[in-house]
C-alpha cells in the first residue's frame, strides 16, 4: 500500500497490509498534526496538503524499492494524506514489516526520512490567528 489519500489513516489496514508469516518484527511511523511548528509560536488550527499524485506514488515506490534493497526481504505501507488534516490526526504513516526488529526499524526511519528529504508534497500551516504559512519539507 503506498498511495495518497483524503481520508483518515488506518493504521490496522497498513499493519495488515505488511503482515507475513516470515515477519517477526513489524514497525510503524505516524506524523501527527502538532499544536506548534519550529519557527512559528502561533497555534496551529489544522494543516492542508497538496501533492502531485503520480509523481508521489512512484516515488514512494522508489523508496519502498530502496529500503529492500538496503534492509532485506520487507514489506512497506506508505499513505499521505491530502487536504485538511486537523490536529492531532495523523498525515502520514510508514509501516514496515520485516523478519527482525532492527531492519524494520531501520527501514522505517530511512523511509520517513527519505518521503521528507525529497517527495513533493506541500504543506501550508493554518492558524488559529486566520493566518496561513506554507511550509517546505526538511
Amino acid at each position: 500500500m503506498l498511495t495518497l489519500t483524503e481520508r483518515p489513516i488506518d493504521l490496522a489496514a497498513l499493519i495488515a497490509a505488511v503482515s507475513d508469516d516470515g515477519h517477526g518484527a513489524i514497525c510503524s511511523f505516524l506524523g501527527v498534526t502538532r499544536e506548534t511548528s519550529p519557527g512559528d509560536a502561533r497555534p496551529v488550527e489544522a494543516l492542508d496538503y497538496e501533492a502531485y499524485a503520480t509523481m508521489v506514488v512512484a516515488d514512494f515506490e522508489r523508496i519502498a524499492e530502496e529500503a529492500r534493497q538496503r534492509f532485506g526481504p520487507l514489506k512497506i505501507a506508505i499513505v499521505h494524506r491530502t487536504g485538511r488534516v486537523a490536529l492531532g490526526e495523523p498525515s502520514v504513516a510508514v509501516v514496515v514489516g520485516a523478519p527482525h526488529r532492527n531492519a524494520a526499524f531501520d527501514a522505517c526511519r530511512f523511509a520517513i526520512d527519505t518521503l521528507k528529504a525529497r517527495t513533493p508534497i506541500w504543506k501550508q500551516e493554518r492558524y488559529r490567528d486566520g493566518g496561513t504559512n506554507w511550509v517546505a519539507n526538511a
